[in-house]
């Protein structure tokens, strides 16, 4: 299966991606990630209301293979989190950009998104071309 870099997201080094929904940023976990992790069995994620911060942990993606801690793209407050993939994990392995997206988060920098890099800088990071 060929990776997906959508170019309408910004990715973190880390893997996680952050794409504009409005006055809002919805916070995902890349294809790529999704790829190496294998079969995701449990999701953890911050309750609404949470403040993120760049760069820190915000909750962890568990597979058959590993626990990873995820880290936040960009900082700002939680509006929205994806309970459909705290019900069904698998739902971030089979479509992470569109139906296993993971939180929704009003940003506290909206700069901070232009840090992160575009989809054709992200692609030849992780397939190292």
């Amino acid at each position: 299966m060929a990776l997906q870099f959508p170019d309408s997201c910004r990715y973190a080094d880390s893997h996680e991606y952050a794409r504009p929904d409005g006055e809002l940023l919805r916070i995902g976990v890349s294809a790529f990630a999704v790829d190496q992790l294998g079969d995701i069995v449990f999701v953890e994620l911050p309750e609404v209301g949470s403040q993120l911060e760049r760069g820190s942990s915000f909750g962890s993606v568990e597979s058959v293979k590993a626990v990873e801690e995820m880290y936040a793209p960009i900082s700002g407050t939680v509006e929205l989190r994806n309970e459909a993939v705290l019900a069904s994990p698998e739902e971030l392995q089979n479509d992470p950009y569109g139906e296993g997206w993971l939180l929704a988060v009003r940003p506290s920098d909206a700069a901070e998104f232009n840090d992160l890099m575009d989809a054709a800088t992200y692609r030849l990071k992780v397939e190292g071309s």
